[in-house]
């Protein structure tokens, strides 16, 4: 019974804890120390089983956190969230996929560790303030403020526009086709002018450490026939997979206006460990 229980939410567990970290490796690991203290709990006496592991899961996700907050302080270059691969059905849930997004978990990135939290519990998970409060340990009243300062924060910094998944995969595609063909021109007639890539190598691959604005630049950067360029769905989007000698990147894209405005590429082959089986994601 006890590991029917866990495993039963373990997608909604594992999703909650990739949400708040941004890295599906530390979600593992989160969920490794969730269930060794489950194991060890009287499950009669609980009463509500999946509201209890969800709290259980985002207090040792809290804990990590605010460990790899400080460990991030010293990565090399920028950091970016670990990709997913995905399947399209994640997009049918359109809520889930743009909060698994690289796009919003590079803004939640901006958020301090309890803000981030209640964000993902309250916005995403729509969870009862008085829930959120034992499991972030704060009062309730506390817990809403918190989750109104989060999502001021939160809105300053997302896409302006959320489009729709065909014009989303259109883009994309054009994107991809420019990349794959080398056309300088057709890439940048695809990319907003004042598009901006960012590139995470973390120190063990080649990336640009920092941001790099502008359709000219970035199409000089990416326009490449010598590269293996492939359509892959990654965090619930349509994205790209990279082959460049024996290396592997991941290009996520944000999508305004009927241009890229942004780019994520991440080569950090440490988060690149995902890119073959689809992950299960639920809410």
């Amino acid at each position: 019974m006890t590991a029917d229980l866990f495993l039963t939410h373990r997608s909604l567990l594992f999703t909650v804890a990739y949400e708040m970290l941004g890295s599906a490796a530390d979600a593992e690991d989160v969920l490794q120390d969730s269930w060794l203290r489950w194991a060890a709990v009287d499950h009669a006496q609980v009463s509500a089983p999946r509201a209890y592991l969800v709290r259980l899961v985002t207090r040792q996700a809290l804990n990590r956190l605010r460990t790899l907050s400080r460990r991030r302080e010293d990565y090399v270059g920028e950091w970016l969230p670990e990709p997913l691969l995905t399947s399209p059905d994640v997009a049918e849930d359109i809520d889930l996929a743009e909060s698994v997004s690289i796009a919003m978990l590079t803004v939640l990135e901006t958020l301090a560790p309890t803000e981030r939290a209640v964000f993902v519990l309250r916005e995403v998970f729509e969870m009862p303030y008085g829930e959120i409060a034992e499991a972030v340990g704060k009062p309730a009243a506390t817990v809403r403020q918190i989750a109104r300062r989060a999502r001021e924060r939160v809105a300053a910094r997302r896409p302006r526009v959320r489009v729709s998944r065909s014009e989303q995969q259109a883009v994309v595609e054009r994107f991809l086709a420019a990349v794959r063909t080398g056309q300088v021109g057709e890439l940048m007639d695809v990319m907003a002018p004042d598009v901006v890539l960012i590139a995470d190598g973390g120190g063990r691959a080649s990336a640009a450490r920092a941001p790099i604005h502008g359709a000219g630049l970035v199409a000089e950067l990416l326009a490449r026939p010598d590269w293996t360029v492939s359509a892959v769905w990654l965090n619930g989007a349509p994205a790209g997979r990279v082959e460049i000698d024996g290396q592997v990147a991941a290009l996520s894209l944000v999508v305004e206006d009927g241009c890229v405005t942004r780019i994520h590429a991440m080569a950090n082959p440490r988060k690149l460990t995902r890119l073959d089986m689809p992950a299960v994601l639920a809410r």
